[in-house]
């Protein structure tokens, strides 16, 4: 069993780029400099030479990773050359078929043969044809086989990594093992220290020190002051932000400034770094571990910075989890012993890989290290469940968020405790590969969780500052919500590094969505993708642009009305848009003819599932032409009533007159009845009935409702308003003014003035506006006496039929809930 160092250095790599947050692609691109643009032109004799040597070295299956790595970048640069040469000569082909088609379908057999000139220049174009189609099938077949060789090293690569995971070793745990490895890493410490001792055994070594001695004092000065102090300056001023007097931006402030305390220290590991360097006292291991400094300076602060920053000393600083004082102590020290152990592991596996120790000893000087960095990733788990299911007072911090946030930590707590109790196990059983690829990228996948949990703030700190809110209103906002799922989505490379992933597997997904997919004959590329955004959003933007000028400029100076100018604007809207569909797929060399059969699909579904809303948008359109009604129109559809406040495609807003708004599909203004109370113009009828008594004088009554008409502001004269006597009613005599309006808008208002006026013109001209009345008889009124009681005082009894005396019933209600038993109405 062989430990792979060189795999482990890359998922401390990738740890750097997580805590630093920056995209894996920079690194991408130096990793595989094969992938240039400026890729040679690919050469048949080179390619069929590479081809036979790739196929024979993966039959054979001895190669190391490095050579499979290396062949696999000489075939991905001539894989891409034939990706391009697969579009040669495209838009002559375009053209010979055009010529071609225009030539007309040849004669079916036993049809008439076309004449000679035609059938002479088919088969010239023909020709030119296919030995213009020749380069790009030759591209393409040489593509295939390029593309198969390179997913076989890939195959081959991943089946390798999995049998090293796989694969069983010595265990640590045995007592055997431990004297050689204390035996084996002593030597490597004496052999370093041997190093030294000879470098400085020489005269020249000495007089070369005595040189470079204040240069060296000069690294060693500033590296003390910048390892030592460094970090806890810019501790200081970043709760020194926190702390003083809170300012707009105060976060983003914080957030910057808490950076350095990764980058002073950071520095002084550099100038430690260069002051060995400057002595010449190392050899070649010292000068190894010299050259790891920087690295280690860079895992084992930014452990310090996230411990900081995830469990903060002050209460003022924001956090992504809610925890008691002693708990975020904890956590500290918890993330400061991991970024220890990851530079322990860093520098261990560094002089492990320069010694070349055997497998036992790798597992015994390992085993410690996983043991260790498992029991605080399991207490780490545990934290961030805590911090999900912890119940505050007021003394407390807020709580987590209980939704999906709390599910969300509570599955990451248990897994963390799970991978931290599963590594050193399998470490102990003999699977130190396994272990060590469990255990070691949970730590580095919480680091990068947790340092998006603090770009989330950054991103609502920044947002706030931008928008001028606090950051509690910015926490509600859309915006940093967006920009923190686009940073999630770009650290998905870096969680794929850290499980495993190798970057020739991140740009083979890469040249995969650059090589598009394909629909039918036609492949969409992402830059064409790009493109069709692009000619689309600038058609979008000239559309808009259009219709607002239309809208304020133009059309408000002629005489067209208001519906009229709404539907010409929206008009142009459609059009507009429809033509930058058609002009963003035309630039995108997007060919619609191959999706003639999905849009067959379609065409069935909208005639079953979608008739409706189409019904609605051709009614939409219907409208905007027809314009029977406008915006502003006072209409009645549907038992509704009000103005017309929207016209879109699929439907009309309707506000009421008790200020609700009714949305209805556009279909039935189609379809149904629709009445429009100010199409064409405002003026309407207004309709006011009265009741008179009866034995008015009906002249006199008509009289007084014709002037109380005619002086009403809003009743024209022409033509002018006229007074019924529309019958004789159960109770009254029943009239009704008939007036032309101005406005029928106004009719409400109208008809209440002219109420007004009758009651008070009535009531001086002594003209009784009469309300319901009834005559109730009572056939036996002896009833309503007490039963048992008899005629008081000696007077005589009451004859057994009285004459009915008439009960006048004012309620209007005919006395009917106050009849006694024996008693009826006439």
């Amino acid at each position: 069993m062989t430990i792979q160092f060189s795999r482990l250095r890359a998922v401390l790599v990738a740890c750097v780029l997580a805590i630093a947050a920056l995209y894996p692609a920079v690194i991408l691109a130096q990793s595989e400099p094969a992938q240039s643009s400026q890729a040679p032109t690919a050469d048949s004799a080179a390619w069929a030479i590479l081809a036979d040597r790739a196929e024979g070295i993966i039959e054979s299956g001895d190669s190391s990773e490095e050579a499979l790595t290396r062949l696999r970048e000489e075939l991905v640069v001539f894989r891409q050359q034939f990706l391009e040469a697969q579009d040669a000569n495209a838009s002559r082909i375009a053209t010979l078929g055009n010529q071609i088609a225009a030539l007309g379908p040849e004669p079916a057999e036993g049809d008439p043969a076309e004449p000679e000139e035609i059938a002479a220049r088919r088969s010239e174009l023909e020709a030119q044809m296919a030995r213009l189609q020749a380069p790009g099938l030759r591209a393409e077949e040489a593509y295939n086989r390029a593309n198969g060789l390179v997913a076989e090293i890939d195959i081959t690569l991943r089946e390798r990594q999995a049998s090293a995971l796989r694969k069983q070793g010595p265990s640590p745990l045995n007592p055997a093992l431990w004297p050689e490895a204390w035996s084996v890493f002593t030597k490597s410490l004496l052999d370093l220290k041997d190093e030294i001792v000879v470098s400085t055994s020489t005269g020249e070594q000495r007089e070369q020190l005595k040189q470079h001695l204040p240069q060296i004092l000069f690294y060693l000065v500033i590296a003390a002051a910048l390892v030592l102090r460094g970090r806890v300056w810019m501790e200081q001023l970043t709760l020194a932000i926190y702390s003083g007097r809170r300012f707009q931006g105060t976060g983003v402030a914080a957030f910057l400034a808490s950076l350095f305390q990764v980058i002073v220290p950071v520095l002084g590991m550099i100038a430690l770094r260069q002051a060995f360097l400057a002595s010449g006292l190392l050899g070649l291991r010292g000068q190894i571990l010299a050259e790891a400094l920087p690295a280690v300076g860079v895992i084992l602060f930014s452990g310090l910075w996230l411990g900081g920053r995830l469990f903060p000393r002050s209460e003022n600083e924001p956090t992504p989890l809610a925890l008691r004082h002693e708990q975020r102590i904890e956590g500290r020290w918890y993330l400061s012993l991991l970024g220890l152990l990851l530079s322990l592991l860093l520098l261990v596996g560094r002089l492990a890989e320069f010694d070349s120790y055997s497998d036992g000893v790798t597992a015994v000087l390992l085993f410690p290290l996983i043991v260790a960095t498992g029991l605080i990733v399991a207490r780490v788990g545990m934290l961030i469940s805590a911090a999900v299911v912890y119940t505050h007072d007021d003394s407390d911090p807020a709580p987590a968020d209980r939704g999906y946030l709390q599910r969300a930590f509570g599955l990451v707590g248990k897994l963390t405790i799970l991978s931290g109790i599963a590594g050193p196990v399998l470490a102990a059983a003999g699977y130190l590969n396994a272990g060590v690829a469990l255990i070691f990228p949970t730590v580095l996948t919480l680091a990068l969780l947790g340092t998006l949990a603090l770009l989330n703030i950054l991103v609502r700190d920044i947002y706030a500052l931008l928008r001028g809110r606090s950051p509690e209103d910015a926490a509600e906002a859309l915006t940093p919500i967006l920009v923190s799922f686009v940073l999630v989505l770009l650290s998905l490379p870096l969680f794929a590094l850290i499980w495993g992933a190798r970057v020739t597997d991140l740009w083979e997904v890469w040249t995969r969505f650059q090589e598009g997919f394909a629909v039918g004959e036609t492949r969409i590329s992402p830059s064409d993708f790009l493109t069709f955004v692009i000619v689309f959003a600038i058609g979008y933007i000239v559309t808009r642009l259009l219709q607002s000028t239309l809208k304020v400029n133009i059309l408000p100076k002629t005489r067209m009305d208001t519906g009229g100018r709404n539907a010409i604007t929206a008009g142009v809207g459609y059009i507009g848009i429809f033509a930058a569909s058609i002009a963003a797929i035309t630039t995108a060399g997007i060919d619609l003819s191959s999706l003639a059969i999905v849009a067959g699909a379609l065409s069935v579904g909208i005639g079953f599932g979608l008739q409706n809303i189409v019904s609605n948008f051709v009614s939409g359109i219907i409208l905007l032409i027809e314009r029977p009604i406008s915006e502003g129109d006072w209409i009645e559809v549907g038992g509704q009533m009000g103005y017309v406040r929207d016209i879109s495609v699929r439907s009309t807003r309707i506000e009421t007159f008790d200020r609700t708004d009714v949305i209805v599909p556009n279909a039935d203004f189609v379809s149904g009845t629709v009445t429009n109370w100010t199409r064409g113009n405002l003026v309407g009828r207004c309709l006011v009935p009265v009741g008179v008594a009866y034995g008015s004088d009906t002249r006199q009554v008509e009289q007084i409702l014709l002037e109380i008409a005619k002086d009403h502001p809003m009743v024209v004269l022409n033509p002018p308003p006229a007074v019924l006597l529309l019958g004789f009613g159960a109770d009254s005599l029943n009239f009704e003014i008939r007036a032309i309006l101005r406005d029928v808008n106004f009719v409400m208002s109208v008809a209440s003035d002219m109420n007004h006026e009758i009651v008070r013109r009535f009531a001086a001209a002594g003209i009784e506006i009469p309300f319901a009345q009834r005559d109730l008889w009572l056939r036996n009124p002896e009833v309503l006496a007490p039963r048992g009681a008899g005629p008081a005082n000696g007077e005589p009894a009451a004859p057994a039929r009285a004459p009915a005396a008439p009960v006048r019933d004012n309620d209007g209600d005919g006395g009917q809930g106050a009849i006694p038993d024996g008693m009826e109405g006439r």
